[in-house]
């Protein structure tokens, strides 16, 4: 026997409880999940790769930052050539040295920065490249801050660091034997001759500021400019170690790369054509 479907009972209103209903979420704030207790470690290829670009930022700034600060040094000794023939005015003098201080103070503040943020990041890498590797690193983290701090020793210590970073990357990528002897490549050998000659002139330009003299200011002011162009050629060869680097220990998703197409292809073999038949017509 078919039973009778009963009829739906009409709509009262919302629910009503005598007390707060014990169900339902717990009264939190939405949080990261890396914030709540038991949540994953993170990854250090991303803390790398993070890591990473906010260097090359911060040299690309201070690159910038160098390249005016060696223009408003030429300027500074384009004056000086002008002053030798006649007075200058109150203004043009008050303008160089306000330029000269402020780009100054602010190459030296990102430069810092950059050199922080760059000592971290080789710290990271390190530890990941190694650990990649299965090797063990020469010396402990404390060490390579206190070579990097150190004058004197961060003439060395650095593009030692620089070398073994570079190294443990590559065998740990598999593009370097695990028996073979750690030879610096050539771009690791530039920055470590940009480093070592921009803190030389950095010195000695430091020293030369002590002299009297006019002729010892006006050589000063060349010694400026010409560190600061040093200066701009090691953040730029910082920029491409630090990116080559990032790559070999991170490489890119293939699904992030944009497309690429063929546009010419040299030196290949023609490939081979059938013959055409006697009754083809053209």
């Amino acid at each position: 026997m078919r039973q009778r479907a009963r009829p739906r009972p009409p709509y009262t209103g919302p629910p009503a409880y005598p007390a707060p209903p014990r169900w339902g979420f717990p009264p939190l704030t939405w949080r990261w999940p890396l914030s709540l207790p038991n949540a994953r470690r993170a990854d250090p290829a991303e803390r790398v790769a993070a890591l990473s670009g906010t260097a090359v930022s911060t040299l690309w700034i201070t690159a910038v930052l160098a390249v005016l600060a060696a223009g408003v040094e030429s300027w500074r000794y384009v004056l000086l050539l002008w002053s030798r023939s006649g007075a200058l005015g109150r203004t043009t003098l008050a303008v160089s040295d306000a330029l000269v201080a402020t780009v100054g103070i602010m190459t030296w503040l990102f430069g810092l920065l950059s050199a922080v943020v760059g000592v971290l990041w080789a710290l990271r890498a390190r530890s990941y490249a190694h650990e990649r590797a299965g090797l063990r690193p020469a010396r402990p983290d404390w060490q390579v801050v206190l070579g990097t701090l150190i004058p004197g020793v961060n003439l060395f210590v650095p593009g030692s660091v620089l070398a073994e970073l570079e190294d443990a990357a590559l065998r740990g990528s598999g593009e370097s034997a695990a028996g073979a002897r750690p030879v610096p490549s050539r771009l690791v050998r530039l920055w470590w001759f940009c480093w070592a000659g921009c803190l030389l002139v950095g010195w000695s330009t430091m020293l030369w500021g002590l002299r009297d003299g006019v002729q010892a200011l006006a050589d000063g002011v060349l010694l400026h400019a010409f560190s600061d162009v040093l200066l701009v050629v090691l953040a730029v060869v910082s920029v491409r170690v630090v990116k080559r680097c990032t790559r070999v220990l991170v490489p890119p998703d293939p699904n992030t790369l944009r497309s690429r197409r063929v546009l010419r292809v040299r030196g290949a073999p023609v490939p081979p054509r059938a013959a055409r038949p006697p009754h083809a017509v053209r």
